[in-house]
């Protein structure tokens, strides 16, 4: 890592493994000397303090989305190859990235099954599967937790939400792996085809499958949707499609790393007894499962002493905000009582992430029960992160008990 603070510039390669395993040490190092700075190898404007992240995501002046408000002309972008156009076209009516007022209708209609009263009544189902889970492997003593535990719940427990057939889980999982791998440092021809199949595939799947609901709508989010569209035309067939596929991407991808991450966490600190809420807010604050977080100017501004132009790209760092010393006393301590605990993990704002209720309650269901069913539970051998800096979640998690 090269900083250089008259500039305000860093120079930190995002696919380095030292930096990918562990970018604490560099978050603290570029907070001190630079909280705002250019990441050279990203071309863009990063944000490294709690204040402004949490700031940035709740600033309207920012959005997901630029082209509602710009031509691609105005910002010199080039005009998207064709062969990545079914990939764009499907981003483009994304819940995530787009701004009110779309994103305010689309959200209203998804936002009242995520309420806590609501995944509530998911308790029994994630406590029955968790603990079918555990059955599993129990008598092997020794076992990866990220195939075995963390990836089935929140994909499982997804795909009963919305109704889709959990025997579809892993399919749809290689499906969505390849679409967000279109957001990692230097994707290459290979990881851009894969992501546009995958993208068809899915919302072909998605698309046939919602024609079946049509004629035979059941009691799940998914029939919800479909009649908001029946009954009003708030939601297109594209938009409807879209967003389905979302949800499955959205609603196991973070939450995967989160379960694989807070593990990990609690192992390496020996808690092993008494894990409650506290504890799982304190491992999505110590090692986010996301972390960064990108958003567009919409105006030209002044931020920070630094004049963004209208399309500009900004980088807001979930992980380094959940480290920062200015807001959390002895930040790389693992302190479960800590309070408050403002963490970003999830975002702030209008895009605050919509399954937050649900994740949160699969973790505290499912790490705790982990622990009581095997309480040797020990760690066979050092967990490596995988190469995708911005989800920051492991290869694997190998355990004996």
């Amino acid at each position: 890592m090269r900083i250089d603070t008259a500039r305000r510039s860093v120079s930190l390669d995002p696919v380095d493994p030292d930096f990918f395993n562990n970018p604490y040490p560099a978050y603290h190092a570029i907070r001190a000397e630079v909280p705002v700075f250019k990441w050279e190898q990203y071309g863009y404007w990063c944000f490294a303090r709690h204040e402004d992240v949490n700031a940035l995501l709740r600033d309207r002046r920012f959005g997901r989305q630029i082209l509602h408000v710009a031509s691609r002309e105005e910002l010199g972008w080039l005009e998207t190859p064709p062969h990545l156009k079914p990939f764009y076209d499907f981003e483009s009516r994304s819940l995530l990235e787009l701004e009110p007022p779309v994103h305010t209708r689309l959200r209203s209609l998804v936002n009242r099954s995520f309420l806590s009263r609501q995944v509530e009544r998911l308790r029994p189902m994630i406590t029955n599967l968790s603990n079918r889970l555990i059955d599993r492997f129990e008598t092997a003593h020794e076992v990866d937790l990220l195939p075995a535990f963390a990836t089935p719940i929140p994909v499982i427990v997804i795909c009963e939400l919305l109704g889709v057939p959990p025997d579809m889980s892993q399919q749809l999982l290689a499906w969505s792996h390849d679409m967000v791998a279109m957001y990692q440092a230097r994707r290459d021809a290979a990881i851009e085809e894969a992501a546009v199949k995958a993208t068809i595939a899915f919302s072909d799947f998605m698309r046939g499958y919602i024609a079946q609901r049509r004629k035979q709508p059941r009691d799940d989010l998914l029939s919800e949707l479909i009649r908001a569209e029946e009954q009003g035309a708030k939601l297109t067939e594209d938009e409807l499609v879209t967003t389905a596929v979302l949800l499955l991407n959205a609603g196991h991808e973070a939450t995967v790393h989160a379960i694989g991450n807070g593990i990990k966490c609690l192992l390496e600190h020996n808690v092993r007894d008494g894990i409650g809420e506290g504890h799982i807010e304190e491992t999505l604050r110590y090692d986010a499962p996301l972390h960064l977080f990108t958003r567009y100017a919409l105006e030209d501004l002044d931020y920070a002493g630094i004049k963004f132009r209208k399309g500009e790209t900004v980088g807001l760092m979930l992980g380094a905000a959940n480290r920062d010393p200015g807001r959390f006393p002895a930040p790389d301590r693992f302190i479960p009582e800590r309070e408050p605990n403002p963490q970003v993990s999830f975002g702030a704002g209008i895009h605050f992430c919509i399954g937050a209720p649900l994740a949160r309650l699969e973790m505290q269901i499912a790490m705790p029960l982990l622990f009581q069913r095997l309480p040797k539970l020990r760690l066979a051998e050092q967990p490596h992160y995988r190469n995708a800096y911005h989800f920051h979640g492991l290869e694997s998690l190998k355990v004996a008990f």
